[in-house]
Formats: structure tokens, C-alpha cells, sequence
């Protein structure tokens, strides 16, 4: 039997999307046509309907959105797999108040699944630590998630 397809996030997929986790992205690559998957943390569900996420105005991933729109997020939360599909485009060239350049992308949903694989459940969601200045990440953290909630 094939999983449901969700139009939107459902509560608990909202919910952890409040505050910076680890999840992955996967894009074309602009350049090759392949799949690209990259790890990123600063994600926020702003409604049920879009993603913001923040990325380095220098990353492959803008490039790779700039040409295919089309990307999945993968999310571990609700104790499994789940991938966020749309279509992303930059939002805000340069977001205010962060002291990195970074741009705000928004990925509009288009589908949510549940990917886990039959008969399994996620029993610990990943964890990370920061391997930078511990008080300089928390304040970093703080101003990119502030900025985006503003956008």
C-alpha cells in the first residue's frame, strides 16, 4: 500500500521546522544534470505551505536552484523519513541583520511524503555539534533563525 501524499506539512513536521535542525536538500546540479544532496541546519516552516532555508550566497545549491527550481528536502522527524517537495527560488538576495552573506531561499511545497522504509520507525533523530566557538555559533544561530522569521 503506498503512503499518503500530503499537500502541506502535517503538525509535527511544522512544528519541528521551528527551530534549526539538521536536514538534507537534494537539487540538479547545474552543471552535470545529476543529483546533488547537501546537509544544511538553518530551515524554518514559516506556514504549512513553504520552507525558508538559509544558505552562503556562494553556494552550488543557488546555483543548482537557479537553473532547476525543482528540490526535496529530507526531513527526520515524527519518528521517520520524510521527503518536502517543491519548486525554490530566492527570496531575499541578502539577508539583513546576519553578519554572513547569506541568501533566503523559499521552497513552495508541492508534496509531502513519508519515506521510511516498511516496518521501521526512527528511534534517535541526528544530533551535531557546532565546531566553532560554542557562544559565536548560538549567536549566529540566533540572528540567521530571527532573520528569516522576519522575511
Amino acid at each position: 500500500m503506498a503512503n499518503k501524499i500530503e499537500l502541506q506539512l502535517i503538525d509535527p513536521l511544522f512544528d519541528a521546522l521551528q527551530k534549526e535542525r539538521f536536514v538534507t536538500i537534494s537539487t540538479i546540479d547545474h552543471e552535470t544534470g545529476a543529483p546533488n544532496v547537501n546537509a544544511i541546519s538553518w530551515v524554518l516552516a514559516p506556514d504549512r505551505q513553504r520552507l525558508y532555508f538559509a544558505l552562503d550566497t556562494r553556494s552550488r545549491i543557488l546555483e543548482n536552484i537557479h537553473k532547476h527550481p525543482a528540490a526535496v528536502i529530507n526531513l527526520l522527524a515524527n519518528e521517520s523519513a520524510y521527503s518536502i517537495i517543491g519548486n525554490a527560488h530566492v527570496k531575499i538576495e541578502k539577508l539583513e541583520g546576519v553578519p554572513l552573506k547569506l541568501s533566503l531561499v523559499e521552497l513552495e511545497i508541492s508534496e509531502v511524503r513519508d519515506v521510511m522504509f516498511y516496518g521501521s520507525r526512527i528511534s534517535n533523530e541526528p544530533q551535531y555539534a557546532k565546531t566553532y566557538d560554542e557562544k559565536a555559533a548560538a549567536r549566529l544561530d540566533q540572528q540567521v533563525m530571527d532573520a528569516m522569521k522576519k522575511a
